[in-house]
Parts: structure tokens; C-alpha cells; sequence
């Protein structure tokens, strides 16, 4: 078992990673195709906005999201934590972060925030991240 304040850096450094997943601003290079390098094979995406949550795999995510960052339908991307609470418990942890973002969908610049629940579990080839959960904060 790690220490706690390592772990914590760890699981700092692998969150910043994912929020930097989808980031198209000022010519940044995306970085999508790692979204496999972060979490277990398994991993899912939750997208929790309304009445039914959308259940995705790390393909069914990444394989839309790429699209729109790269054909012109969402520029000037970016998203990043705000806040966070870290909880560690030996081999797993979670983060509850809130997170702002903004970028400029179909022409027209618009911005949000919200909550995201991250899961991770150590394993034989580090923290990975094994679920994370959204819900956009509604105006």
C-alpha cells in the first residue's frame, strides 16, 4: 500500500489528464486517443443530465466526442477541475470534483459547469480510473 499523500498526487495528476482528454483550445494537440492509458479496460462513462442516464463504454465516448473536436463542430474546447474532495481507502478512491467548461458548439461560444464523480482502483499497472459520472449544473 502507498502512502496516502502519493496516492493523492497520483490520482491528482491522472484527473487533470482526463479533463485535458477533450481539450481543442489554442491549437492543443487532442489527446483522446489515450482515454485507454487512464482507465481499466472496462471502464465507463456516465452521462446523468436527465431523466435516463447514458451508460458508454470508453469507445462509445471517445469515438463521438473525436469527431466533433476535430471537424470543426466544437472549437476553442476546454474543460478543468475547479474543486475536488478526495477520498483514499487502500486500493480505491474517489474524487467528487466540480469542473467548468467552454468552448464554442456550432458557431456559438457557450460555457458550463458541473459535478463529476470519479472512481479509481490501484492495480497491477497503477491507479487507473475504473468509472466517471457527470451532471451538468442547469441554469
Amino acid at each position: 500500500m502507498t502512502n496516502n499523500t502519493t496516492t493523492k498526487s497520483k490520482l491528482d495528476e491522472l484527473t487533470k489528464k482526463f479533463f485535458n482528454l477533450f481539450t481543442n483550445k489554442n491549437n492543443t494537440v487532442l489527446q483522446i486517443d489515450t482515454i485507454h492509458k487512464l482507465f481499466i479496460p472496462e471502464g465507463m462513462i456516465i452521462k446523468n443530465l436527465g431523466a435516463t442516464p447514458e451508460i458508454y463504454s470508453l469507445e462509445q465516448f471517445a469515438t463521438p466526442r473525436k469527431k466533433i473536436l476535430t471537424d470543426g463542430t466544437l472549437t476553442g474546447f476546454s474543460e478543468e477541475e475547479t474543486s475536488e474532495k478526495t477520498e483514499i481507502f487502500g486500493n480505491i478512491a474517489h474524487r467528487f470534483s466540480s469542473y467548468k467548461k467552454s468552448g464554442i458548439l456550432n458557431g456559438q461560444p457557450f460555457e458550463g459547469k458541473g459535478m463529476k464523480t470519479i472512481q479509481f482502483i490501484n492495480t497491477t499497472a497503477g491507479w487507473k480510473i475504473s468509472s466517471v459520472a457527470w451532471d451538468d449544473e442547469q441554469n
